[in-house]
């Protein structure tokens, strides 16, 4: 009889698996888990141990970034003191909206023409101010500048707050928008 209650090799009344082989099961279980809990510690030692480079990585991209469109900001300046449209076409998107003190809106090819059409003997300083805060592939740079000239044969000073909007294409920063209201008030 004791053939009949067989099954592959085992007795009908011991467990369906072995006492060795539940231990053998607990013992894999356990490893598992203490393997989980190592690996789970190791990653976060690693993250610690890694997060302050790839701040400073972050914080050394956002510095270059600001560092480039701070050259761009002020070549913009000599080019368009120069009437240099050549230099300023490669610092302009072709995509470039420019708000007008009027709220009127002006394209890249528009800006040109009238930067080659400008009958006013213009010299754009240098920013009294510039800040450029970084966002990825983006920045934007805020200022304030003095425009100083000539127009009808009179001395021309005035100040605008100006704001404009840089992003990483192709690995050169290029300006897509552009807005400068004058400063009418006498606060900066």
């Amino acid at each position: 009889m004791a053939g009949w209650f067989k099954s592959k090799g085992r007795i009908a009344d011991e467990p369906p698996y072995g006492g060795s082989q539940m231990k053998s099961i607990r013992c894999w279980i356990v490893d598992r888990w203490i393997a989980a809990r190592w690996i789970a510690g190791l990653s976060i030692v690693t993250l610690w141990t890694l997060a302050p480079a790839v701040l400073v990585h972050a914080q050394d991209y956002d510095a270059a970034a600001r560092d480039q469109v701070i050259a761009l900001e002020k070549a913009w300046n000599q080019a368009y003191k120069a009437g240099d449209t050549k230099a300023l076409a490669a610092i302009l998107d072709n995509s470039l909206i420019l708000v007008e003190d009027d709220g009127s809106l002006k394209t890249k090819s528009e800006f040109l023409a009238s930067v080659k059409s400008s009958s006013g003997n213009e010299e754009q300083v240098a920013p009294e101010s510039l800040t450029v805060r970084v966002f990825g592939n983006t920045a934007i740079a805020i200022g304030v500048i003095a425009v100083k000239g000539t127009k009808g044969g009179k001395s021309v000073v005035h100040r605008e707050r100006f704001i404009d909007t840089w992003i990483n294409k192709n690995g050169s920063w290029v300006c897509i928008a552009t807005n400068a209201t004058p400063i009418t008030h006498g606060g900066s």
